[in-house]
């Protein structure tokens, strides 16, 4: 379980009663596409053969531009997911990842579980493990646009625990 219990505010558009703009929930949506991609090859490697993640990261990218409907972007994020299912170590997280980022046009807090799952993925995938996770969780904050740095930041150090505490970098 990698979202709170309690919806954050910040986290709900404001025409649901929060106080998210739809541009920020757009940037959230880029950079867990950012992070998800940034360890798709290794989902990739295991299994060339299957498009579901790397189609769940495009619809993220897609429902940004306007192309796809949050529905369409939601359900490659399941897609993804399902990709996982067979799946250990790296690979999974990996496909995981993609799967999160595809499921930020429908709730916002999935942002964190792609960068989540990347860092597991990038854990399990090196031989350095939690030196290769706190590599890449400083390349994700590093990738962070400026308007939902502090936002970004702040969900990482209040959901840190329930994320595997992978943000520890």
């Amino acid at each position: 379980m990698i979202l709170p219990k309690v919806r954050d505010p910040r986290f709900v558009t404001i025409r649901r009663g929060g106080t998210l703009t739809d541009s920020d929930h757009q940037l959230l949506a880029l950079w867990a596409a950012s992070c998800a991609e940034h360890v798709l090859d290794l989902f990739e490697s295991a299994q060339p053969e299957d498009p579901r993640p790397r189609q769940a990261i495009e619809h993220a990218r897609a429902w940004v531009r306007g192309e796809v409907k949050m529905m369409q972007a939601r359900a490659a994020g399941g897609h993804a997911m399902g990709a996982a299912r067979d799946l250990r170590g790296a690979a999974r997280h990996a496909a995981y990842a993609a799967g999160q980022a595809g499921a930020v046009a429908h709730v916002a807090a999935h942002e964190l579980g792609a960068a989540a799952y990347a860092i597991k993925a990038a854990r399990a995938a090196s031989p350095e493990g939690e030196a290769a996770g706190r590599l890449e969780c400083r390349w994700q904050r590093d990738q962070l646009p400026e308007p939902i740095r502090e936002l970004v930041r702040d969900d990482q150090r209040l959901r840190n625990n329930i994320c595997w505490s992978v943000f520890g970098c």
